[in-house]
């Protein structure tokens, strides 16, 4: 398994929220590095799913499990409660059917870990007043470019998490220069550029 590299500010924030010893299952796991640090340095292990061929070769270099598959076909085949901690990091907004990843999230794992880019953060607003569709640090793609399906701000995401009875245990929210904010409803839809949910399913 290759050396550690820094992680970016949300995974360092979903890696904290990882008990030590969990079963995880990193959904978009991209290159492997959340999972390569988690095994590491917490005695996790683990299973990426990864689609991009060059991100799965990188996975698998870094000595991390990886499925090379879409996220929405290698959730219907696992088994419940697989895992403890299932991880979805700035991937929802790129999913085709995001409320069936998340409803079969909540059955694999009894935690959920989840990172978004806010939609709603007020650069991208006044770049929309302006007539332009939003480019920023979080969501760095051109409109023509992107691999992102759906976007959210962080208000009509936790209303979705609401109707699907997923509990939001913790949230962390954050500018893009990396500032952690420490507040509630509006003003973080607002002021956030992204936001780290750790999610569990109701009773």
């Amino acid at each position: 398994m290759t050396g550690l590299g820094r992680l970016r500010l949300d995974l360092e924030l979903v890696a904290d929220q990882v008990f030590p010893g969990s079963r995880v299952l990193d959904l978009g796991c991209g290159s492997g590095t959340l999972l390569a640090h988690l095994m590491q340095t917490k005695g996790c292990t683990g299973t990426g799913v990864e689609i991009n061929p060059d991100s799965v070769l990188a996975a698998i270099r870094r000595g991390v499990p990886v499925l090379d598959r879409r996220v929405e076909d290698a959730l219907v085949d696992i088994a419940d409660d697989s895992y403890d901690t299932v991880v979805l990091s700035r991937t929802l907004q790129s999913m085709i059917e995001p409320e069936l990843v998340l409803t079969q999230m909540a059955r694999v794992a009894e935690r959920l870990i989840v990172s978004v880019p806010n939609f709603g953060y007020y650069p991208n607003r006044l770049r929309l007043l302006r007539g332009r569709m939003p480019v920023s640090k979080e969501i760095p793609y051109a409109w023509y470019d992107t691999p992102n399906l759906r976007f959210t701000t962080l208000a009509d995401l936790e209303d979705l998490f609401s109707r699907l009875n997923l509990i939001i245990d913790r949230r962390f929210t954050y500018t893009q220069t990396g500032r952690r904010l420490r507040m509630y409803g509006s003003a973080a839809n607002l002021l956030a550029g992204a936001a780290v949910y750790v999610l569990r399913p109701t009773a």
